[in-house]
């Protein structure tokens, strides 16, 4: 069968569709926010190909597939195996990196404990490992003639007279040794000083190099080490009288050193396994550390006044210290933190071995104590209460007051020292994963291995030689290989995962993606449409839930989703080729691919006022030191190629800075020289796109608030006050108005063991979240349950006269997230949604203008018309007062800009420079931008 036949399909709001996919070619699936694609293509064909890949497995997992819930579809023919690369990350290890992700780090590993050069970890030194005999052979090669002498080491740096010692080697045969460096006859050792330790090896022969006595050198040899084990002294006489000492060790060992190390094996280089990490930090790589400036953040209070904000100046036995501390050390209770000594101030930090004479009274029984104790300083006090403590809740209070730091002991790089100590090309293993993509490709071409190392080493190159050319097929090139997987975005995990799946060579799957052009820039698109054609080409069928116009283009077949969104949607509009959609009347998609209908700012470019922010010096990951000028009362687009340092300018450099400057403290670590005009704005908000909440119980109402407005009504309502219940009775996470059995959740976890855990809909209250009891309350005809199965714009409806529900509901359904439920829950939005219901949240507050807001990629998840709504509200924002930073590489925002701000001119090393800044218009003249390029090729002249 050429085709996947999907029959009456009503999941969430898909009508009753019915469509025919054609196999082995790339289809994009679009539509507006909420339109019902992923219903189409993830809860129904995705979801139907994993319940059929279950049921093929052993009789014990079909215990579990009979609780699995079938799609909500009549039937569904010609699906092949399929395949979901999504950007919904679920659990990431944090200790997990990019290389180890891809298996690029443990084929690293493997190539470093083969053919690896190991070094002393105390003088450097090459580590050499001998058998017995290479130790033979090495002594054979001396110069004929020389005489030489075989010792065997048996007493190291102990102490006594060794009278019985000497004995005992005389019964055996043995008449000279080497005592504490000098050889002599046993015979005519006399006294030895048995309070001081000595070091004692055995002469076990005499021979010479060449002569026919040297045949009994074997023999020799093993006398040596059945008295040493492992090591073996050659003492070489020269003939002008000197003394050359040879260590010999049927181990890794540095003789120089006197250490021994372990044979080299793959987890040697795990940081992830105790045999490999650093015992400092368990292979963290950094360690959490109180820090004194949170622990005392305002150093012009005074000790009564409470500047150490873990302690409670009021208590008695907490003051009785303190007063005793000051009587020791001469200092004032009263006195500021910022006038104390310096020595006292680290006293109150670190503690001193001086003894206290403390006594207070207890509160309750008025009971007098009195003791003497050394202060052990309010940090190492802390860090005894984190380790000894039980409570989860008190260890994350703690941790509120402590920084992340390098770790000591491995600086940062996560291995134990001898781990570290090994080489290839004069890198050891965590230096070659600090090199991006691009750059480990140039390193891993001119690696010089010869003979045996060359053979040994083939396979692990090959292996690493490919993954590495797959993720920069993706447009990876500048992501490094101890990135950490928690710091990589959704649509950087999607192409990581597309690159593992284009080296896997799998053929006759359906691979299904979601938006993988999230976080490209334009030029970087034509390499995943690349990959998206190598995967079909292979014999597959790819389906890209897809919003980008260039990947639209380069699809062999379309699906429109719609018209609008939740309610409003489900239905399919539109099935073909690129040519048929653009003149389809029914579909808005086609009208912007056909330019009959755009986005456009509708107004000239707002001119630039004086009030302006001045970065000076940035220097953040891969910023050359740069100098940038933010305007004020404008909306500013920051853009470049991937990985040029859009996010290292505006994230982890202009937002901390700004924090620092407008709390007039230095909390947040800044690497730039300088910031300026941070007086013309009153606050910086960031709206990022993690979730809006850790728990899966979290949804939009919650995070908004209104669902407590929500509650409180239920609450009022005559039978609940019948009843005694009170607004908590309504919530899903307190026990009395919840469904026990699933906590409020309304799902239940089932264990898979060998799969991920699968969630289905609790038996009792049918994922309703709520007992019976409270579902009976209804407010006008509706219960709490059906409140939150509610869409935002059905919910608006429902609650156009409750004014305190209805602002939060109207500001949802204003920034394009009318199809969300309220009760969905968070862990359920993408990075785009979260972001949008935070920009919500933030345009709820009363704004009094002067606020300076920065968005990372809002188009995320956004269809053309989405974008338009929400370029409308954020110009909107700029015309209260306030001021708009965008990171954003999409076309259409970028050409309504007041002042663009081009990163690069590439991504990683090759990034970090200022391209050009200036509009829209100028962007298209600039020779070395390919913003500007790409710019110019869409059209920017048409929106002016």
């Amino acid at each position: 069968m050429d085709e996947i036949k999907i029959k009456g399909a009503r999941e969430n709001n898909l009508k009753n569709i019915s469509i025919s996919l054609p196999k082995n070619k790339v289809i994009v699936v679009t539509g507006l926010s909420g339109s019902g694609k992923s219903s189409l293509v993830y809860d129904t064909l995705y979801a139907e190909g994993q319940r059929r890949y279950l049921q093929s497995l052993s009789s014990n997992a079909h215990q579990y597939i009979n609780q699995l819930d079938k799609p909500d579809v009549d039937q569904v023919t010609g699906l092949s195996p399929t395949l979901a690369i999504d950007q919904r990350q679920g659990y990431i290890n944090p200790r997990d990196t990019v290389g180890t992700m891809t298996d690029i780090y443990d084929h690293l590993g493997i190539l470093y404990a083969r053919v690896g050069t190991a070094h002393c970890v105390q003088c450097g030194e090459k580590i050499k490992t001998y058998t017995l005999d290479t130790i033979i052979q090495a002594i054979k090669d001396l110069p004929k003639g020389t005489r030489y002498a075989l010792l065997a080491p048996m007493i190291k740096d102990e102490k006594g007279d060794l009278k019985g010692v000497f004995s005992e080697l005389q019964k055996r045969g043995f008449n000279r040794v080497r005592l504490d460096g000098k050889v002599q006859e046993i015979y005519d050792i006399k006294n030895v000083d048995k309070t001081k330790p000595h070091r004692l090896e055995i002469v076990v022969d005499r021979l010479i190099a060449g002569d026919e006595n040297e045949d009994q050198l074997p023999s020799s040899m093993e006398m040596c080490l059945s008295i040493a084990k492992t090591t073996v002294i050659v003492l070489v006489f020269h003939q002008d009288g000197s003394v050359e000492e040879k260590g010999f060790r049927l181990s890794k060992a540095c003789h120089d050193c006197d250490l021994d190390y372990a044979e080299l094996e793959p987890r040697s280089f795990s940081f992830n396994t105790p045999y490999g990490a650093c015992a400092t930090c368990s292979g963290v790589g950094t360690i959490l550390e109180f820090d004194p400036d949170k622990v005392i953040p305002d150093k012009n209070l005074s000790f009564n006044e409470g500047a150490i904000t873990t302690i409670n100046p009021k208590a008695n036995w907490q003051k009785s210290i303190f007063q005793s501390l000051s009587k020791h050390y001469d200092f004032d209770l009263d006195t500021p933190f910022k006038d104390l000594p310096d020595d006292v101030y680290q006293v109150i930090l670190y503690g001193s071995d001086a003894e206290l004479e403390i006594s207070y009274y207890t509160n309750a029984q008025k009971n007098k104590y009195e003791y003497s104790s050394a202060f052990k300083g309010v940090l190492n006090d802390l860090k005894r209460k984190y380790i000894e403590s039980q409570s989860e809740d008190t260890k994350r209070w703690l941790e509120t007051f402590m920084d992340k730091k390098v770790c000591p002991g491995c600086k940062g790089q996560r291995l134990k020292p001898g781990s570290l100590a090994v080489t290839i090309g004069q890198k050891n293993i965590m230096e070659v994963a600090s090199l991006s993509v691009n750059q480990l490709i140039t390193y891993i071409n001119t690696l010089n291995l010869t003979g045996n190392q060359e053979i040994i080493a083939r396979e692990a190159l090959l292996g690493i030689k490919k993954r590495l050319a797959f993720l920069d097929e993706v447009g990876l090139g500048y992501l490094t290989l101890d990135r950490k997987s928690t710091t990589i975005s959704g649509g950087e995990y999607q192409r990581i995962r597309l690159a593992t799946q284009i080296g896997s060579a799998l053929e006759g799957v359906t691979y299904i993606l979601d938006e993988p052009t999230i976080g490209l820039h334009p030029r970087d698109n034509a390499k995943i449409t690349k990959a998206i054609t190598h995967l079909r080409d292979l014999g597959n069928t790819v389906i890209v839930v897809e919003h980008d116009d260039q990947t639209m283009r380069e699809a062999d077949f379309i699906v429109d989703i719609g018209p609008g969104a939740g309610i409003k949607g489900g239905e399919v509009l539109f099935t073909g080729t690129l040519e048929d959609i653009m003149y389809d009347k029914n579909s808005i998609t086609g009208a912007y691919l056909a330019g009959t209908k755009k986005i456009g700012p509708g107004r000239a470019g707002r001119p630039l006022g004086p009030k302006k922010i001045h970065l000076a010096q940035a220097r953040t990951n891969n910023l050359k030191s740069i100098d940038v000028t933010f305007p004020l009362n404008t909306l500013t687009v920051v853009t470049g190629v991937s990985g040029s340092g859009k996010s290292s300018l505006v994230l982890d450099t202009l937002y901390p800075a700004i924090r620092n400057a407008l709390t007039h403290r230095k909390r947040y670590p800044v690497q730039c020289s300088n910031i300026t005009g941070t007086g013309h704005i009153d606050s910086v908000i960031y709206v990022d796109q993690s979730p809006i909440g850790k728990s899966p119980r979290s949804n939009p109402a919650t995070y908004l608030g209104f669902f407590d407005d929500i509650r409180r009504l239920f609450a009022a309502l005559p039978a609940s006050k019948m009843r005694g219940f009170k607004s908590g009775r309504f919530s899903f996470n307190k026990d009395g108005g919840r469904c026990e059995h699933c906590k409020g959740t309304g799902k239940v976890t089932v264990k898979m063991h060998f799969l991920p855990d699968v969630y289905i809909t609790c038996d009792v209250c049918k994922g309703k979240r709520y007992n019976d009891e409270t579902l009976s309350i209804k407010y006008d005809h509706k219960n709490i349950y059906e409140v939150l199965e509610m869409s935002v714009s059905e919910a608006l409806v429902f609650f156009n006269k409750v004014p305190q529900v209805r602002r939060s509901l109207t500001l949802l359904e204003d920034i394009g997230l009318g199809y969300l439920k309220l009760g969905q829950s968070s862990t359920t939005l993408s990075g785009g949604e979260s972001q949008r219901v935070k920009l919500a949240d933030e345009l709820s507050k009363n704004s009094k203008g002067h606020t300076l807001y920065l968005l990372d990629e809002p188009t995320t998840g956004l269809h053309f018309q989405d974008i338009s709504n929400l370029m409308r509200i954020l110009h909107h924002l700029v015309d209260g007062g306030n001021t708009v930073i965008l990171i954003e590489h999409n076309l259409d925002v970028i050409k309504q800009a007041d002042h663009i701000i081009d990163v690069g001119p590439g991504g990683g090393e090759q990034g970090g420079e200022v391209i050009f800044t200036g509009t829209p218009q100028e962007i298209m003249e600039a020779r070395h931008s390919h913003t500007g390029a790409f710019l110019k090729k869409h059209g920017v002249d048409q929106y002016a």
